[in-house]
């Protein structure tokens, strides 16, 4: 997430000499700065890394697993600057554990970009913390408006937010893993199974997009009348798929919750 989050930057037209990033391993940390021409550093051969890396910054993107927001935080609290904006790309560490890590003057935003942003079609959702400004969050607006779309969200709906649009990436690539292997069982081949389900997919979102009109009325003109697509819809409503969505979701929330917890 954060190479995509640096790739769109860059594509915005901000210069790579204004960008710093730190990495775990040299190797990632050569790449990056090969790739991008970014300034980089490893924690793996310089402990003082991510405080190395922050040093002047404006605006500090921490895109690490939500286990080492805090941990990384509490190593940048001394170099990084008393003005800066920090924006976490994480799940359930909450924009009050983020201040409390560092200095009393440091806003912070916490993000839930979603993984299209590889190819500029993300959805994030933003929510700011209590000393961030509005001018603060229209900057991050703007920045994660280089890999997509944004929504800006109070901080109770960034967590279910992450069960929609940011695990919903997950949810659609099963319901496609399964589509393929119903193509499958009916004898087509693997090439054959996957050209069918997954140009369906993205035709299909395409036309969404495309038509101004909405899913139900989409889903009414393939339909038709007794038809064949009727039936396999009249399964899935057997299914009650309304409710298995209602149920993923709030377990989703729920794991989102004891993470935030420390559990």
């Amino acid at each position: 997430m954060g190479t995509a989050i640096l790739a769109g930057l860059l594509r915005s037209g901000i210069e790579a000499g204004n960008i710093s990033v730190s990495t775990k391993t040299a190797a990632t940390a050569a790449r990056l700065a090969d790739e991008f021409g970014v300034s980089s550093f490893a924690t793996e051969n310089t402990s003082d890394a991510n405080a190395l890396s922050v040093e002047a910054a404006n605006i500090v993107l921490v895109a690490v697993k939500p286990a080492y927001v805090l941990e990384v935080l509490g190593e940048i609290a001394t170099t990084i600057d008393p003005n800066a904006l920090v924006i976490s790309v994480a799940a359930g560490i909450t924009t009050e554990a983020m201040q409390a890590a560092l200095p009393e003057s440091v806003a912070v935003i916490r993000s839930m970009p979603n993984t299209p942003a590889i190819v500029a079609k993300a959805v994030t959702g933003l929510a700011a913390g209590t000393r961030a400004s509005a001018e603060q969050l229209q900057q991050a607006s703007e920045l994660f408006e280089t890999i997509g779309s944004v929504l800006v969200v109070g901080e109770d709906q960034i967590d279910q937010l992450s069960t929609i649009s940011g695990s919903g990436p997950a949810y659609v690539f099963f319901f496609i893993e399964q589509f393929t292997a119903a193509a499958l069982d009916m004898g087509f081949t693997e090439e054959q199974a996957r050209q069918m389900v997954e140009q369906t997919f993205a035709g299909a979102a395409e036309l969404l997009l495309a038509s101004g009109k909405t899913p139900q009325e989409l889903r009414k003109q393939v339909t038709s009348p007794n038809g064949t697509t009727m039936q396999a819809i009249a399964v899935f409503e057997q299914a009650k798929l309304h409710e298995l969505f209602g149920a993923a979701t709030a377990a989703a929330l729920a794991r989102a919750k004891e993470i935030a917890a420390g559990n």
